[in-house]
């Protein structure tokens, strides 16, 4: 699929508008949709809140109706409010950004993230003419999120469908062999024995140690790390 869109519904503070174009540039999204907006000239908070989205993003923002933004894209409704069940499809059914992920990864059409105002989101009206509808879980006692923050965590969970690389260099992880493990095991239990570990405990604490190394996967220069503990200590013993 093409990158989706990113539409902000009559956003009252151009400091949220600015933050969602950062978090955009952030996370590969380019295509910034305003409708009725606030005032976003060069000295507005926009600019300052933008970051390098400042030098395209934000710039490069396309104003349209929302009769025009339901036309032309397929639209996908962020809202905190799902407190609806089957009999009502307003605010349901939903998805969270993980499964939306997922789900528009084989989209052909061209997809907006529609974002609402700061203090209402999207009214009733407007999520009527959306075609799917979104939201972030949260805490049940406060789900709310501000407009720039709820944009910020949607983007991050949505980035697959906009970025091809992330900044992380790629580094593989190589397991220990089995032989190198089971050596250690064996390490293990002289030093058990060197130590004087009581008889009976022995078989339960290397058993311990086979569960928690089998649960971490220890790469060989953990293990020979490890050893090299060990055999510190038992220089030190004798």
């Amino acid at each position: 699929m093409s990158k989706p869109a990113v539409a902000v519904v009559d956003a009252k503070t151009s400091g949220n508008v600015g933050t969602i174009a950062r978090a955009m540039k952030n996370f590969g999204f380019e295509d910034l949709l305003l409708v009725d907006p606030p005032y976003l000239g060069r000295d507005s908070e926009a600019y300052g809140f933008a970051g390098h989205a400042r030098e395209d993003v934000l710039p490069n923002a396309r104003e349209l109706s929302f009769d025009e933004l339901a036309a032309e894209f397929h639209t996908v409704g962020f809202t905190a409010v799902t407190n609806q069940d089957a009999t009502k499809h307003v605010r349901f059914p939903f998805r969270t950004p993980a499964e939306l992920s997922e789900s528009l990864a084989d989209v052909e059409s061209q997809t907006a993230f529609v974002f609402g105002r700061e203090r209402v989101g999207l009214t009733n009206d407007e999520l009527a003419r959306i075609d799917e509808v979104c939201a972030i879980p949260a805490s049940e006692d406060y789900p709310v999120l501000n407009l720039g923050q709820a944009a910020t965590v949607a983007l991050y969970e949505l980035r697959d469908l906009a970025m091809n690389r992330d900044q992380l260099p790629e580094v593989e992880r190589h397991r220990a062999t089995e032989e190198e493990i089971e050596a250690f095991y064996e390490h293990a239990e002289e030093f058990l024995d060197a130590v004087d570990y009581p008889e009976e405990k022995r078989d339960k604490t290397v058993r311990m140690l086979r569960r928690m190394l089998g649960r971490t996967h220890p790469t060989g220069r953990e293990i020979n790390t490890v050893h090299g503990l060990l055999r510190r200590a038992e220089n030190r013993m004798e």
